[in-house]
C-alpha cells in the first residue's frame, strides 16, 4: 500500500515508524513530516491546512490510504475533502471532530449522553462570563471553547489567575476565535489518565492507557502544554478498566453522535480525571492520538497498525484485535527556551542517535538547515521514548538516552513518571 501521514510532529514520527514496520507497505509520505520522518519516508511539502493541495497531490500519486495526525486538518474538514476526492482516509469528518474543536458541543454531547463530566457553564459575553466566575470562585477550570495547542486550559487555583485567563481568551484574543467562547468548568482534584480507542461505527477497539504530563516544570508546575512527557502503564487507570470505561464513554457518546447524523471513524481520546474515591469523570475529548501520549503507545503496540487502520476504513475492524507488549513504556519531552511562548529557533542538536527496539528518538520540531544539520523548530523539539519490565526501568532508559542530546536552551522534566533522571 502508498500511504500518507499527514502531519509533522513527534506524533506522526511515531506514527510512520509504526507503519514502516508493516508488511502491508509499499510506499510511505509525510506531509510535511520533519527531518525524523524524513529517514522513514519521504517528505511531502505541503502544509497539513492546504486541505485541497493535498488531496491533489494523494490522487495524483495514487495514495490507498491517508492517516490524519494533528486536530487542525479534522477540524478544517480535511475527511470530508478527501472523500469528495475517492480518496480512503483514516480519520473523523468535520462535524465528528467537533468532539475536540468545541468544547462546548463536547461538554453537550457528553451531557445528553449521560457521560459523567465536570459541571459547566458556556459564554460567549466576557461580562456574564466574569460575573459567573466571581459567582463560583476559585479553584476553577477555565476553557477557550476552540483548539489552542494544548495551551487553552488554564487550571486557576486562585481568582486572579481565572480572570486573567478569561481576560486572555476574550479580550486579548491570545487564543483568537478560539477564545472568543468560553467554557467555566467546575474543578476536580485528581490525577488523568489518557483513554484511547480505534473507531469505526460500532465497533470500538481500546488501546492500552496512558498519562501525560502537562505542565511545564517539575512536580506540576508552571504552564500548561502540549505535553512534556507520558508513560504506559498508568497507576491512575489500570489496563483492565479499560473495557468499563469504553461502555461508560466511548459507547453513549457514539449512540448520541449517532442521533445527530454523525457516523463516527477515526481515533478517539478521553482524557478522564480520577479523584480519591476512584470516580472519574471525561474533561476532555481529542479526535486523534495524544502527543506525546503516541510516543508510549505505538512502541508498546505489537499488531499490524496499518492492517487495523486499513480494516477500519474497510468496514471490517470487528475482525481485529489488538496485541500489546508486556512491557512499560516512558517518553521524555524536549522543548525549546520560552516554550509554550515565544521559541528559539534554528539551534543545532547534537548527539541524536537512531536508537532500537528498547530506546526510539521521535523527533518534532525539526528541520535540517543549508549546512545539512538538523535544528530546532518550534517549541517541542523531540523525545526520547523506551521500553523496560517496568516504568522504572523504561524512565532510566529515556533519560539515559536523552543525557546523550544537546541543544542550546533545551529544557525537559526530570520527573516524568515521578521519577528524577
Amino acid at each position: 500500500m502508498k500511504v500518507l501521514v499527514v502531519g509533522g510532529g513527534g506524533r506522526e514520527h511515531a506514527i510512520a515508524w509504526k507503519l514502516k514496520k508493516s508488511h502491508l507497505l509499499k510506499e510511505l509520505y509525510c506531509a510535511p513530516g520533519n527531518a525524523g520522518t524524513a529517514g522513514l519516508a519521504t517528505n511531502v511539502s505541503i502544509s497539513p491546512k492546504n486541505l485541497g493541495a493535498l488531496a491533489v497531490w494523494a490522487v495524483e500519486h495514487e495514495i490507498d490510504l491517508t492517516v490524519v495526525g494533528p486536530e487542525v486538518p479534522l477540524a478544517e474538514g480535511i475527511v470530508d475533502v478527501f472523500n469528495e476526492h475517492g480518496l480512503r482516509i483514516f480519520g473523523p469528518t468535520k462535524k465528528a471532530a467537533e468532539l475536540e474543536s468545541s468544547k462546548a458541543f463536547a461538554k453537550d454531547v457528553m451531557q445528553k449522553a449521560g457521560v459523567p463530566t465536570p459541571a459547566a457553564e458556556i459564554f460567549s459575553d466576557y461580562e456574564s462570563a466574569l460575573a459567573y466566575l466571581q459567582q463560583v470562585g476559585a479553584p476553577v477550570v477555565v476553557k477557550a471553547d476552540g483548539l489552542a495547542a494544548g495551551k487553552g486550559v488554564t487550571v486557576a487555583m486562585e481568582m486572579e489567575d481565572a480572570e486573567a485567563a478569561l481576560k486572555e481568551c476574550m479580550l486579548e484574543d491570545r487564543f483568537g476565535t478560539s477564545g472568543s467562547r468560553v467554557v467555566i468548568e467546575e474543578y476536580i482534584d485528581g490525577r488523568e489518565a489518557s483513554v484511547m480507542a480505534i473507531i469505526a461505527g460500532d465497533t470500538i477497539l481500546p488501546l492500552v492507557v496512558s498519562q501525560d504530563y502537562k505542565r511545564l516544570e517539575e512536580e506540576d508546575k508552571g504552564p500548561n502544554t502540549g505535553g512534556m512527557g507520558a508513560i504506559s502503564p498508568t497507576p491512575v487507570v489500570d489496563d483492565s478498566q479499560v473495557e468499563s470505561l469504553v461502555d461508560k464513554i466511548f459507547v453513549p457518546v457514539l449512540k448520541e453522535l449517532r442521533t445527530r447524523g454523525i457516523e463516527y471513524l477515526g481515533f478517539l481520546y478521553a482524557g478522564v480525571i480520577v479523584n480519591s474515591a476512584g470516580e472519574s469523570k471525561v474533561l476532555e475529548f481529542n479526535c486523534r492520538l495524544g502527543d506525546p501520549e503516541t510516543q508510549v503507545l505505538l512502541p508498546r503496540m505489537q499488531s499490524d497498525l496499518l492492517q487495523v487502520l486499513d480494516a477500519a476504513v474497510r468496514g471490517t475492524l470487528s475482525s481485529h484485535e489488538l496485541r500489546w507488549s508486556r512491557e512499560a513504556a516512558a517518553t521524555v519531552v524536549a522543548s525549546s527556551r520560552g516554550y509554550p511562548g515565544d521559541c528559539d529557533d534554528g539551534k543545532t542538536i547534537d548527539g541524536l542517535f537512531d536508537g532500537d527496539d528498547d530506546v526510539m528518538v521521535f523527533q518534532a520540531g525539526t528541520s535540517v538547515s543549508e549546512s545539512g544539520e538538523i535544528v530546532s523548530k518550534g517549541g517541542r523539539i523531540l523525545v526520547v521514548s523506551a521500553l523496560g519490565n517496568s516504568t522504572a526501568k523504561a524512565l532510566e532508559k529515556a533519560y539515559e538516552g536523552m543525557s546523550k542530546i544537546t541543544f542550546d536552551g533545551m529544557h525537559f522534566r526530570k520527573d516524568i513518571g515521578g521519577g528524577a533522571a
